[in-house]
């Protein structure tokens, strides 16, 4: 079938992207799903900074490659083999498909499932399979969705069903943002209650594990950023201190109140010199997470003494530690009673031309979460 898709046929940094264009919205032909398979009309796709990286080059990928990974939908057709899903399910997308075989998805550790990653590096679906091709070349697929299509097939393992009710809009933001920075909260860090929490980058995901900590009834958020409008922000949605890390007056505030005095950390802008900057907050004890996604070369310099003496704790959290067929519906359901309001993540729906324009936006840094409304 034909559908339209967003690709990326070279990197680039000449922005503005609105003038430059370097997501091509073009007329793809799409295969039919086979065994395992499904095919679903996309409603609704996140931009995320995963997806800027791609256009921008930080973060290398196979080209040119049919964008997007965080997004809901509807089932159009099922293929062979396929029990779990009819036709008319809405579903959420998830970036990392879980094989269910090997070590880690037996172990319950579906977000390390390595046959999934290979597969997003690789840009194919987990199959191995590539289903879009453009003037007769095979296009590589985005983690395995390529989201930001009016259609596309996707493995059964790389979606679940959820509510009728839950918007569009905001199940898609569960498939990313929310499932990393509320799982990064929940999963990897365990946040005891009554805790003293420090975030700092906050886009999408840090946001999203501000969240998570009122979930876990911490005591105290501390946000952090180089952003006023992201500051601002995370007031907004609960955070009880905010410091601008650039702002001498703040910086020194923060040392002086919170050096040796937080339970956990979150480190969320794929920054070493963030990573440092916040691990030296961190209590004896306490916990570090990083969801970041920094360059390929960056290197941590941590004072090792302290970090033994101090038995402090440094976690990698991908994917949020998530089991994404629990946690995606426990997310959604703890949104519909008002607990979880992701849908005040979303700052902007833009149409699908507008595409480019929304990466400009989200490079900005000054949105919170962009979505695409396919319908729009």
């Amino acid at each position: 079938m034909k559908i339209k898709t967003a690709i990326v046929f070279e990197t680039s940094t000449d922005v503005p992207y609105k003038d430059s264009k370097p997501i091509k919205i073009v007329e793809a032909d799409l295969q039919p799903p086979e065994k395992g398979e499904v095919l679903i009309k996309i409603k609704a796709a996140g931009l995320c900074h995963s997806d800027l990286s791609v256009v921008n080059g930080k973060r290398g990928r196979v080209l040119p490659i049919a964008l997007g990974h965080e997004a809901s939908g509807v089932v159009e057709v099922i293929g062979e083999g396929v029990e779990n899903f009819e036709v008319g399910d809405h579903v959420v997308c998830t970036f990392v498909p879980s094989c269910d075989e090997c070590e880690y998805c037996l172990n319950g550790r579906p977000a390390l499932c390595q046959l999934g990653n290979k597969a997003g590096q690789e840009g194919t679906l987990i199959s191995g399979k590539k289903k879009i091709t453009y003037n007769g070349q095979e296009i590589a697929h985005h983690s395995g969705i390529s989201a930001f299509s009016s259609h596309a097939v996707v493995s059964e393992k790389s979606i679940i069903k959820i509510s009728k009710d839950i918007p569009f809009e905001v199940a898609a933001v569960s498939g990313c943002a929310i499932i990393t920075g509320v799982g990064a909260a929940l999963n990897s860090a365990k946040i005891a209650v009554g805790s003293k929490v420090g975030i700092i980058g906050l886009g999408g995901v840090g946001l999203s594990a501000l969240l998570g900590s009122q979930v876990a009834n911490a005591g105290e958020i501390v946000a952090i950023d180089i952003n006023d409008t992201k500051l601002g922000i995370a007031t907004d949605l609960g955070a009880d201190k905010a410091f601008n890390i650039t702002n001498e007056a703040h910086q020194k505030e923060l040392e002086e109140q919170y050096t040796g005095k937080l339970d956990y950390a979150f480190e969320t802008a794929g920054s070493n010199i963030a990573f440092e900057s916040i691990y030296k907050l961190l209590k004896p004890g306490g916990t570090i997470v990083t969801t970041g996604l920094p360059d390929a070369k960056a290197q941590l310099n941590i004072p090792y003494l302290n970090l033994t003496f101090e038995e402090k704790n440094i976690k990698g959290s991908y994917i949020g530690s998530s089991v994404t067929k629990r946690d995606i519906p426990l997310y959604l359901s703890l949104y519909k009673k008002g607990k979880l309001p992701m849908n005040k993540l979303i700052s902007d729906i833009i149409n699908f031309e507008d595409i480019n324009e929304g990466f400009d936006l989200l490079g900005m840094g000054t949105a919170k979460r962009i979505i695409v409304n396919m319908d729009l």
